[in-house]
């Protein structure tokens, strides 16, 4: 029995720690990198222009002809326009058309 009572006698500290790194790595090797792609994205999202050629999420390519609030006007062929959510867009091919700047 007294090896029993050495065993428990620590402070709990042991325990603890453990924990802390555990949650430390998943910060900033989950949580973190995240966070950051979440703030890349809607910048991506609020910088979007008229000319701009974009790929959506579902893979239609087309170039932006006209930006309401949260919706986009994406012209995909020659005379084929189509409206689109604007967080529809995963990735801006080629910036063009009006600048921020401007």
């Amino acid at each position: 029995m007294a090896f029993l009572q050495t065993g428990a006698a620590g402070t709990g500290f042991e325990f603890l720690l453990p924990l802390v790194v555990f949650f430390a790595v998943f910060y900033f090797f989950l949580l973190r990198p995240q966070q950051r792609h979440q703030q890349r994205r809607k910048a991506m999202l609020e910088g979007l222009r008229r000319g701009d050629k974009v790929i959506t999420i579902g893979g239609i390519h087309g170039e932006i002809t006209a930006i309401h609030e949260n919706m986009i006007k994406l012209r995909i062929a020659e005379n084929i326009e189509i409206d689109m959510n604007r967080s529809a867009v995963g990735h801006v091919k080629e910036r063009g058309g009006e600048t921020a700047e401007s």
